[in-house]
Formats: structure tokens, sequence, C-alpha cells
């Protein structure tokens, strides 16, 4: 091996993620992740290796990269994998070529036109609507029978590290007759997955389901934060708009869907059976570990989630068929977000929310103090990865410090 990957590392040579980085000496550029290190790929170019214009690499996101194609962004990633395995390869005895991770400043990966925000688990939406509304009747009518989805605001999108401020808006509290101004008294965080569009269509085309993974590049994670007070109040007719347009945090490092096939997994039944449009054959879930951190401000990281991307009950090829069955266009870049993913047990719900049940038992931290939501100086991290025998392929993490209010 060229380089040294450790066990067990996110970043290993069955994974190879892309990414946007820059250091003290280069300039934002697409890289690798390869276990502790990142290849640069604008350097790698200049050793004349790759047969297409490498220009694309010197760019600040991977949106140039990505439309050349999965032919050659594929060819690009197989490549990598070998000269990292052949100790005479391009890369052989240049340690220029590497840079380590902890040295470097990540940056968002794509410039994202438009963003979508599914409601795709099961176990979510039904743990909401019986909060919110009748519990004998959780799920609304349509949810059996279309990946419900709103469209959210991309220029919002940001990438982990950066910290967010505490959102304000209205609320109405509990047995008022009008509404007040102010902080969110109840900011949570979303655990998700989002994926990035790999091809653009023109307006009135339509993707079907068997072609949907030639249209997906690959998936981040996603933590799409919520203020659960203001969402409360604005929600009904038109669904959210602050409670959530303020922020949304992504992981840096593009898992291509290629990475991931062999953790291809069978989704749960769906009854009643889909419309036409909606039907798929094989396997279209993803056996994805996912684990979300709370970090109080000067104390140690308490684990309050374990859940996986396997329990969707809407797939991100029926996602795909949906948004565009109406003959909407997508572009290279445009993020579409899973929803939050929620297990059946209590501590794999993707959200304060329900795993506080809206407040009613608080989670307790480690330094002794409890949370209903997320506080001022609190840090949310996500993490997630696939394993398969000796095969794993992971995301890293995506953190986010919460400042008070502006």
């Amino acid at each position: 091996m060229i380089i040294n990957i450790p066990e067990n590392s996110d970043f290993s040579i069955h994974n190879i993620p892309f990414g946007i980085f820059s250091a003290e000496d280069r300039s934002p550029r697409v890289g690798v992740a390869v276990g502790e290190h990142i290849l640069d790929l604008a350097a790698v170019a200049e050793l004349d290796v790759f047969e297409f214009n490498t220009a694309v690499l010197e760019k600040d996101t991977l949106n140039d990269f990505i439309s050349l194609g999965k032919e050659i962004t594929n060819r690009v990633r197989k490549k990598i994998q070998y000269w990292l395995k052949d100790d005479h390869s391009p890369l052989a005895g240049k340690p220029e070529l590497f840079v380590k991770q902890s040295e470097v400043q990540m940056h968002m990966p794509v410039s994202v036109g438009d963003y979508t925000d599914f409601y795709s688990s099961i176990e979510h939406a039904t743990n909401v609507g019986k909060m919110f509304r009748d519990p004998e009747n959780a799920l609304l009518p349509n949810w059996k029978h279309i990946p419900v989805g709103y469209h959210g605001r991309a220029s919002s999108i940001i990438v982990s590290g950066q910290p967010i401020h505490r959102p304000k808006g209205q609320t109405l509290p509990n047995n008022a007759d009008a509404p007040v101004f102010g902080p969110t008294q109840r900011l949570d965080f979303e655990l998700e997955i989002g994926f990035i569009c790999g091809k653009d269509t023109q307006l009135g085309d339509s993707i079907p389901t068997e072609e949907a993974e030639n249209y997906i590049f690959g998936l981040v994670l996603f933590n799409d934060w919520s203020a659960r007070d203001i969402q409360k109040w604005e929600y009904v007719p038109l669904g959210p708009f602050l409670a959530k347009n303020f922020a949304s945090s992504i992981s840096p490092w593009v898992v291509t869907l290629e990475a991931l096939k062999p953790f291809q997994v069978a989704g749960p039944t769906q009854e009643p059976k889909v419309l036409p449009y909606l039907a798929y054959e094989g396997d279209k879930n993803y056996d994805i570990n996912l684990e979300v951190g709370i970090t109080p401000d000067g104390s140690e990281e308490t684990t309050v989630c374990h859940s996986n991307f396997k329990y969707m009950y809407w797939n991100m090829a029926q996602q795909l068929a949906h948004h565009t069955v109406n003959g909407c266009n997508i572009h290279v870049g445009d993020m579409m977000a899973s929803g939050t993913i929620s297990g059946k047990e209590d501590d794999s719900f993707g959200s304060m929310l329900e795993l506080a049940w809206m407040g009613t038992k608080p989670v307790k931290m480690k330094d002794g103090s409890e949370r209903k939501f997320i506080n001022d100086g609190d840090t949310v991290t996500l993490r997630g990865f696939a394993q398969n025998g000796d095969i794993r392929v992971g995301f890293g993490e995506v953190s986010t410090k919460v400042l008070p209010a502006k």
C-alpha cells in the first residue's frame, strides 16, 4: 500500500470519497480521503495520468468534475484504488501528493442549486403524527402512496465545522391567544442522509426508478436543523419555512453510490402496492449504521441515537422518480435529503423531538445535565459507516456547534 490506512478507517481503499479541501500552500481543490490523509487530485493531474480536462480538479466545488459523468468519475476512483495498491504506480515515492486531514480546511463539496427534503421514515412520520395529531391515525392518507417532501433552502446548507446561531421567529406559547417573537426554545437536529444529483435533466423529463441510480453521484450525512416551536406555529397550511431554512449541515466527503453497492439491502414491504411509476426491482435500501452525539460546552460527548439508513420506507430511486414525474428538472449538485431516519427502538429515533418525546422524557448527558432539545454551546455530531465483512465505507462526521441567538 502506498500510504498507511488505519484499520476500521471510514476512508478505506473501498471508499475513495471526493471532497474540496484547502491548505496553507494549496488553494481549494478536489481531493479524495484515504485513511487519515487526502490525495490531492489537482497535484496528481500534473503527472499527466488522466484522460480528461483536469482543470475541473482545480475548482472550488465538485460540480464540474461530477458533470464529466460516471464513466469518467468511476474510472478516476478505480484508478486511485489500483494506484494505492501498486508500489510502482504514479503515486509511489511522491509524499507531496498527500496532505494530512488534520492540516486542511474542508469546504462545501458542491454548489447546491436546489434542495428538497423528504419525509420517508415511517417510524419518524408515525411518531410525529402521534405527538401532533390523532395517535390512532398518525400517518396522513397520502403518506403510503407518495414520498412526501418539501422544497427547502439551498443557500443555508453549510459544511461540517461551521457553527450556527440559534434562530429566532414567531411561536405560540401554550394557552396563549397571540404569538410572541424570540429565539426558539426547541432547537432540534434531524439525522438524515442527503444524495447529490449527478446529471442534468431537461424541463419536462422524468427519471424512472430503474434509471435513478445513474442520476445520483453520491451521499453525505445531513443534519436538517429544526426549530420545533416555530414549526408548530407556521407549518399549517404550507409546511416548514423559518423552522427549517436557517441552516442544514452536511459532511464534507461525498461517498459515491458505487462505493456503497456492497451494502444494498431490501427495504420494508410497501403496502398498499405503489403506483407503477414508483415500482422498482432489486435492493434499493442501504445498510448504513448511523449515530448522533451531543457534546455540551466544556464536557464530554454523549451518544443519544443509533439508527440505520436501511429503515427508510421510501428509497432514493422512488424519491427521484416522484420528484421528476411531473417534469421537474434537476441539475448537477442539487441535493435531496432523506428525512429523519428513525428506527423502531427508542434509542434509534433520529431527533430530540422523538428521543425526549416532545420534552416529556429528558435525555441524560454524561455530565449529569439533561436535554429536552439542544442547548446553546452544544455540539451535535452525526456519524455513519457501512460494514460488510472486511469492507468498511464511512462518511466521517458532520459536527456543528450551536451559538446563542444574534
